[in-house]
Order: structure tokens, then sequence, then C-alpha cells
């Protein structure tokens, strides 16, 4: 699994995927590491297929008794279905999760983590040196659902916002925009079911300093491309299978 830092000033944030070894028939996905000097967070860490691979490179940055929480913005299993590997890994950890997945997540073999329920409304998470946001993100693509905000290093963790399906071995960022939008519109509207709910995630979402957007799969944003694709998506008719 490769590693990418994308952000080193006081605390780190690091990016692993691109998983050459993966099986073909897994889907790619990109999970995030942001660790402080109190605290330390796993942004939707995987499915079991590469907990072994995620947790060795995890640990290449910080010691395991160090991960004190993990994050899933919603229930998928590419998201979150390392969640009973984790738990063994990681027995004092908590897990911050939309309140609506705690009966469904359960069932990714968990028992005893302590669940740290987030409300429609958003929260926030301590690290030390930054206070994380949980953004409201609902029905994109799940009914609850939540990104990941840094206002110091202003980076957006986007979950399946701004996803594209590549190959693993596909650059870390978006070097040819209008080129990249190919790769997205599918998926985006076959994924996204509401209009509305992606017209308030816009909305919200414009208000924040965003300098990185990093989606669960594919390439990052950066720079003017951030708000190339808030203006690409705005646009886009999404729900197309109804």
């Amino acid at each position: 699994m490769k590693t990418e830092i994308l952000h080193d000033e006081g605390y780190r944030w690091v990016m692993f995927g691109r998983d050459p070894d993966k099986p073909e028939s897994i889907i790619d996905t990109n999970q995030y590491m942001v660790s402080g000097s109190q605290r330390t967070v796993l942004l939707d860490p995987g499915g079991i297929e590469v907990f072994a691979a995620m947790l060795t490179s995890v640990l290449q940055f910080v010691r395991v008794e160090q991960i004190t929480d993990l994050f899933a913005s919603h229930q998928d299993p590419d998201i979150i279905s390392s969640l009973g590997l984790w738990e063994q890994a990681l027995p004092h950890a908590r897990l911050h999760t939309p309140w609506l997945w705690e009966g469904f997540l359960r069932h990714f073999g968990s028992r005893n983590i302590e669940f740290c329920a987030i409300g429609d409304e958003g929260g926030e998470l301590e690290l030390g040196e930054v206070t994380l946001q949980f953004i409201p993100a609902h029905y994109l693509h799940a009914s609850g659902n939540f990104h990941v905000y840094d206002p110091q290093a202003k980076i957006l963790m986007s979950g399946d916002v701004g996803a594209a399906l590549e190959p693993p071995g596909a650059p870390l960022f978006v070097d040819d925009f209008d080129a990249h939008t190919e790769k997205m519109k599918l998926f985006h509207q076959r994924w996204m079911p509401s209009d509305r709910a992606k017209q308030n995630w816009i909305d919200r979402v414009r208000k924040l300093d965003i300098a990185i957007l990093a989606p669960q799969h594919g390439r990052l944003f950066r720079g003017d491309d951030v708000q190339r694709f808030l203006d690409w998506f705005e646009k886009l008719p999404v729900g197309i299978a109804v």
C-alpha cells in the first residue's frame, strides 16, 4: 500500500491507498490518518481485505497505542468492514460515525468499541493541535453521512463525493480536470440520489476554505480544481436510475 503525506506542520495528514497487491475484484480505496499530539484518528480505515496492509502502513508513522479514534463516514463495507479487526488491535479506541448506523456497523464483528454517535448537525474531534469538523453530507450517498474538514490544513475528506474509479497506479492528484470528469460522471449520477441534498452540501462546502479535496476513491483535487469540481458537480444531474 502506498502512502502520501498531505500535511506535516505541527501534526500530520497521511493518505494510504493505490495498493498494487489488492485483488482486482476489490475496489481501490483511499484511507486517511490525522495524527496530533493527543489523539490519532483513522478516517474511513477500509474494508476487511485491506486491514493487514493498512495496519502495516499506519505503523510506519505511529505506534498502535497512539491510535485512539476511528471515523466512518457511513456504513459501506469498503469503508469500515474491517471494524472487528480494528477493535481487536485497538481495544480502547472510539468509533465516530453517524448515529443512524450503529446497529448496522455492529454486523462487522464489533462488540465492545465505544460508539460515539454523530448527530445529524455534525460535530468535532479534538486531536491536540487541530480540531476536526464533521460536516453533514447526508444522502451523498448514504442517508447518514459525514465528511471531515480540517480548517488549519484546509483539507476536506469528502468520502464518495469527488470519487473516480481508476486502476491503482493512477496519479495522486487530478492533472487534467476536463479529462477526469469522464471518470467521475457515471459514479456521481448513479450513486448520488438527490439534487436537493447535493445542493445543500455544495452551499455548505463553498463557505469552507479548501486547499485539498480528498475523496475515498480516485485522485485528490487541489488548488483551482477544488472550485472546478464544485462547479461541475453543481450542474450535474444525479439520481438518474429512476
